[in-house]
């Protein structure tokens, strides 16, 4: 396993000059205690393929999550091009850290082996994408004969963010990093 994000990188091959350069921006002069890079490939409407990669590097005070994305070019003979977007999120607006392991066969389950894939997840305390889930419901008073309109009442919950990595489609090195990160992650926000 790579103890270098920056080799890690270079290692999947995808923009690194371009991933490099915006997670060492973020980081600053903090050393990273642990990282996780993912690459991946994800398929538009269009059923074209486009590449996706994804770096979390844990600090003693943040999470940096690093997202870079291809996109096509634009109309008029344009060039591809790829957009990065780095967050900075301190520990302390880290909610919950929660890992997911699936395990095939787990009646015949050996204690220390590997999961065949593992998820992660991290629930923050403020929004901090664009995604949130949005529960309505009809709202009601306590009067059972009340016919009266209420409006609504419900919850907005932020998305977590998740990675999701296996050892059939990023091997048995890439599991043990995302549990080994998830420890961590899960250590520095018990602090």
């Amino acid at each position: 396993m790579s103890t270098d994000w920056r080799l890690e990188i270079e290692r999947n091959g995808y923009y690194p000059g371009l991933v490099i350069d915006a997670v060492a921006t973020a980081l600053g002069n903090e050393t990273a205690d642990a990282f996780v890079v993912h690459h991946e490939a994800t398929f538009d409407p269009a059923m074209e393929m486009r590449r996706h990669i994804t770096v979390l590097l844990l600090t003693p005070k943040r999470l940096i999550v690093c997202h870079t994305d291809e996109h096509p070019p634009n109309e008029g003979g344009a060039r591809p091009h790829a957009s990065t977007t780095t967050d900075s999120i301190q520990i302390g607006n880290i909610q919950s850290v929660a890992l997911t392991r699936v395990v095939s066969d787990p009646a015949n389950y050996v204690p220390g082996t590997l999961p065949s894939e593992v998820v992660l997840s991290v629930s923050l305390a403020v929004n901090w994408g664009a995604l949130a889930h949005i529960d309505l419901e009809p709202a009601s008073c306590a009067d059972e004969s009340c016919e009266l309109d209420h409006g609504y009442t419900g919850a907005i919950t932020s998305e977590p963010l998740t990675l999701r990595v296996s050892q059939t489609a990023d091997g048995t090195d890439a599991v043990a990093n995302m549990i080994n990160f998830a420890n961590v992650l899960s250590e520095a926000t018990a602090r």
